[in-house]
């Protein structure tokens, strides 16, 4: 687990130059071009302000700090020391590799030592690290990673369940093809029956 962590980008996204406003939307105008279309002609022409504004909604997860996030915590939990479990969490991400969506949800759960953290800040580590260039597997374990740094719980576990669009749109054009990841921690690893109990919790088998 340290070597996961070491290797992931846990905080903020990369102190990177980035282009002006202006750089932004000439490159969209490009694209544009590229396509076959003419940037100048009346419905095209406010494009370019849209997609650039469109990105900054879709890529804002590069502003935050997933472990800023999950810094404040509480220590008075009234003696529960069972796990704690976020099912169904929405995300939509960008492919890193042809930056089209993929659409999921994601299941994240911990076994706490001696403090937790409010559940909606579970959910917002998913969003900030959802917002970035991805790929699920990278995603999966950064989300992971973030709760061991924050947290050191005695476990972690996350399991995301997405549809990608790159593969249903483009390439080998397979509609609603599910891809799921998983990735454990701790006593989730090392104890079969409560690495079994999370992905029954997560199928949905406590509904019933």
């Amino acid at each position: 687990m340290d070597a996961i962590v070491k290797n992931l980008s846990l905080g903020a996204g990369p102190d990177v130059e980035r282009p002006s406003l202006q750089e932004a939307e000439d490159a969209v105008r490009t694209l544009i071009a590229w396509a076959g279309d003419d940037p100048t002609r009346e419905g095209l022409q406010d494009t370019p302000k849209r997609v650039v504004n469109a990105y900054r909604e879709f890529f804002k997860g590069y502003e935050e700090c997933p472990l800023d996030v999950l810094s404040r915590t509480f220590e008075e939990v009234g003696g529960y020391d069972d796990i704690v479990l976020l099912r169904d969490i929405d995300l939509n991400s960008h492919c890193e590799h042809h930056m089209i969506p993929f659409i999921g949800v994601a299941h994240v759960a911990y076994f706490p030592t001696d403090r937790v953290v409010g559940i909606s800040k579970l959910a917002r580590v998913v969003e900030i690290y959802a917002r970035r260039l991805q790929t699920q597997e990278t995603m999966t374990a950064q989300i992971l990673g973030s709760i061991e740094t924050a947290l050191a719980p005695k476990g972690t576990a996350v399991m995301i369940d997405a549809v990608h669009q790159c593969m249903s749109l483009r390439g080998i054009q397979k509609r609603n093809v599910s891809t799921i990841t998983t990735q454990f921690s701790g006593e989730f690893k090392t104890n079969p029956a409560l690495q079994a109990r999370f992905l029954e919790l997560v199928r949905g088998a406590s509904r019933t």
